[in-house]
This record gives C-alpha cells, structure tokens and sequence, in this order.
C-alpha cells in the first residue's frame, strides 16, 4: 500500500464528557470516537452503546457509577458495528437487546467485520483481548419494542435503513430525547460503508418528526435544543447526500472506483474535512455508494484482505 489507513494512525487519547440531556438521560462522548447513552429508570439502568472492548466499556461504567449505584438491567445495542458491541459483557445486564436484522448481521458478518474495524482502527480496541466472543442478544425486535425501567417508558424503533440494515433509536417520551447510534453525527463523519444512501434522508425524516428536545448521536457532542438538533441532523444528510450524489453520476457514465473518490474528495472535502474520523470513513463509503450505485443493494461483508484491496485500487 503507498500508505496506511489513517485511522491506523490516530492514537491520540480523546477527552470524554458525560452531559445530562434530559432528566436522568446521559450522553457519554469523547470527542469523535463512539458514544454510549445512559437511562435511569426507578430501580434499574439501561446502556446504550456498549464500547468495542470490555475495558472501554468500564470507563461508561465509572461515569454511571458517579452519579447512581442502581444496577445495570439492559444493553441496547443500535447496531452490530464491532466497536458498539464487542464490550457488552462488562455490563452484566440480564438483557442485550437488538433489533432482528443487526442480530442477523452479526450472523452473516459479525467476525469479518470485527477483524476488518480492528485492523483499520485499533486504538478502539484497547484491550482487545479481553473480548469473550461476539456479542449476541438475549432479545430482539422487528419493528418496535417497549421496556419499562420502573415506570420509566423506553421505546426501541426501526424507523429505517440508513448506516445500516438494522438500525434502531431509542426514545424516551417524558423528557422527549432520542438516541440515534450512527444514523444522526455531529461534527463527524459518517461511516456509510455498510449503509443504505437512498433510504438514509427517509430515516432522518422519521426521527426528525419526532421533533425531541435533545439527541445522543452516535459520535460528536450530545445535541441539547431543537436548533441543535435540527442542524445535526441536516449536516448528517448534507454528509450523506454530497458523497452519494457525485458517485452516482460517475456510476451511470461507467467511471472506476478511483473516479468516483476523486469525484467525492472534490464534493465533500471543502465541506467535511474537519470533521473527526473524515480521512477514516472516505474510502470505505466511497466504496459502498459506488457499489449501490451500480445496483449491489446488500452491502458486500467487509473483511481485513477486501479493506486492503480497496485502498490500494483508491492509491493506484
């Protein structure tokens, strides 16, 4: 390769926050890496998020542990990305929860991609090796679910495809919050190499109507104020719209992979190139819209040897 991923490279330690976003509602952040959420309820806690490794996943526990000692019931999971789920044995919760389609990516996928995201991104991974396995749930859904935690009312929802086949988002009606996972970023990149870029504005439009007060988003800063979520969710689209749009034309006139990045670099840098993980995410979306371009509906599963592949057809 003439050069590595530059995810390989970004080591540095990011500074988490943990902000209050509704009452007992917590967004855990760091900076552009992967955010968890918590919910308190009467008696118990729910996670949303689990971290890549056990041991980040200690780090969500210690903030929990700052501010309540009620024991952790429920992990929901939004997705089956590896550095969501591979840390949700820390947590001891009776129930990991997601819906049936992520459960059955990590069927079809769940080892690739875990190989594939660890070798482009290892600083996620710290301490890798005390991963048990893949993250299977105890329970899943369809289209919706409801856990009450005490009296506290949690709603799971699949309100479309977007980052990937399976997302859900979690909804807390008393203090009108949401949590999005991947679907809604603020001031980061979006990871579109397993996602759906027709269906994905769709999506945004079901959350949007939901017009909450406050969003978790799956990495950036906790978005608290209707301004501040309706801005978030117009970038995530802009993001999505401006890396599929010119793909879609070089596609249709027969141009190569190395085309359509040219063609996304030339839309999408002057715009994004300062959000967290841009250099991380570009090739692998450019390679999935490029692939749905052309017709290929069902993301191809990613492997270490297939990420390598195309980073050097990107480089040539």
């Amino acid at each position: 390769m003439a050069k590595a991923f530059a995810s390989q490279g970004d080591m540095s330690e990011k500074k988490i926050t943990f902000d209050e976003i509704g009452k007992d509602l917590w967004a855990f952040t760091a900076e552009g890496d992967p955010n968890s959420g918590v919910i308190i309820g009467d008696d118990s806690v729910m996670i949303i998020e689990a971290q890549a490794t056990p041991r980040l996943a200690n780090k969500v526990i210690e903030k929990v542990r700052s501010i309540t000692d009620k024991p952790i019931s429920h992990v929901v999971l939004t997705h089956y990305h590896a550095v969501r789920v591979l840390g949700a044995s820390a947590y001891g919760a009776d129930q990991i929860i997601m819906g049936e389609a992520a459960r059955g990516m990590v069927v079809e996928r769940g080892q690739e991609d875990w190989d594939s995201e660890f070798q482009r991104f290892p600083r996620l991974f710290e301490g890798h090796e005390s991963i048990p396995g893949l993250t299977y749930p105890t329970t899943t859904f369809s289209d919706n679910m409801t856990v009450y935690l005490g009296n506290r009312r949690v709603d799971l929802m699949h309100l479309g495809r977007a980052h990937t086949a399976g997302d859900i988002v979690i909804h807390v009606a008393d203090e009108n919050v949401m949590f999005t996972g991947d679907i809604v970023e603020d001031q980061s990149a979006c990871y579109c190499g397993d996602g759906h870029f027709h269906e994905w504005g769709n999506t945004l439009d079901n959350i949007a109507a939901f017009d909450v007060d406050a969003i978790a988003p799956g990495r950036g800063g906790a978005l608290v104020g209707k301004q501040a979520v309706e801005r978030a969710i117009e970038s995530t689209r802009d993001f999505v719209d401006s890396t599929y749009a010119p793909v879609e034309r070089i596609a249709a006139r027969g141009g190569s992979l190395k085309d359509a990045w040219d063609a996304v670099r030339a839309s999408c840098d002057p715009k994004f190139k300062d959000y967290a993980i841009y250099e991380h995410c570009l090739p692998f979306n450019v390679a999935r819209a490029y692939d749905e371009a052309r017709g290929i509906e069902h993301p191809r599963i990613w492997t270490a040897q297939r990420d390598l592949e195309m980073w050097e057809a990107l480089q040539g």
